[in-house]
């Protein structure tokens, strides 16, 4: 059920600038900002060979990530993306195994163009998870 580590994403004050040292260090490919009015953020992802960094952004006033950048202000790690093949599927086996999905619990297209939805960190150990259609 559990797939590869999409991402781990990385809550800042300006994600493009936060992602330039990956590129100028690690030699990461860096895409252009994406502006997710869905969810609140601008990201920015760093492209390794196994897997993804994102920065986000608020994107506003009211971006759900507001509050932890307000908190974090040199930014934090703020979630982990794993993909997996049915969305549905997996988001039922989960919340029959008591974790609770976040929002209205129905799938929104993510930065990939592909459904998302999260779960509450207190059910992962602290992590505040991801999970994506592969």
């Amino acid at each position: 059920m559990l797939g590869r580590l999409n991402h781990v994403a990385i809550a800042v004050r300006d994600a493009e600038k936060a992602a330039k040292i990956y590129g100028a260090a690690f030699g990461a490919e860096i895409s252009a900002p994406l502006p997710l009015p869905e969810h609140g953020v601008i990201t920015v992802f760093a492209i390794l060979p196994n897997t993804k960094i994102e920065f986000i952004q608020p994107l506003g006033e009211t971006s759900p990530i507001a509050k932890f950048v307000e908190r974090n202000a040199d930014g934090g790690i703020h979630h982990v993306c794993y993909e997996v093949p049915d969305i549905v599927a997996t988001r039922d086996i989960l919340i029959a195994e008591g974790a609770r999905v976040l929002g209205d619990g129905e799938p929104k297209i993510g930065a990939h163009g592909k459904p998302v939805l999260f779960f509450h960190p207190k059910d992962f150990s602290g992590a505040l998870v991801e999970i994506e259609q592969s």
